[in-house]
């Protein structure tokens, strides 16, 4: 899938954002798993505000969701693209963890609970990952199912 066609698919469940948990811009197949990939209002808010929506470092981001999660390559390489775990006890705490942790699945009343309860889970089942690029990192969770999973990202950071 090239940039100008996701963009279009951005655009086009856009306005669904505000009325549910999350929607689905696009499932991947890979190695036989399908991987849902969602956005969330509250990126799209985080982004518009920070001028990054649809620019084309987030749709490169997007578009890296297609190298799937691998368990075998879970921790970030320097220089690889793709899905990575986040660490909560990752040392210095960063700009990410601070994202991903402390304003989003550990904060009291986040809408972190109503994404685990449409995703069918517990917050304590979903994995704090990065969608990598060479740009911009996407932040979200990923729900791992028997074949299919879900990756539902809520907010961005751009630091290295």
């Amino acid at each position: 899938m090239d940039l100008d066609e996701l963009k279009t698919r951005v655009g086009s469940v856009e306005k669904d954002l505000a009325d549910r948990p999350f929607v689905v811009l696009h499932t991947f197949e890979r190695d036989g798993r399908q991987l849902h990939v969602a956005l969330t209002e509250r990126l799209r808010k985080r982004a518009r505000k920070a001028k990054v929506w649809k620019s084309p470092a987030f749709l490169t981001a997007l578009k890296n969701a297609e190298y799937g999660f691998d368990e075998r390559h879970a921790r970030s390489r320097r220089g690889a693209d793709g899905i990575f775990l986040l660490d909560r006890g990752y040392r210095p705490v960063n700009a990410m963890i601070k994202k991903l942790f402390g304003a989003y699945l550990d904060k009291p009343g986040s809408e972190a609970q109503d994404l685990a309860e449409a995703l069918d889970t517990t917050i304590e089942a979903l994995l704090p990952v990065r969608l990598v690029s060479h740009h911009m990192r996407l932040l979200g969770v990923l729900r791992r199912g028997e074949r299919e999973d879900f990756l539902v990202l809520v907010d961005w950071d751009a630091t290295k």
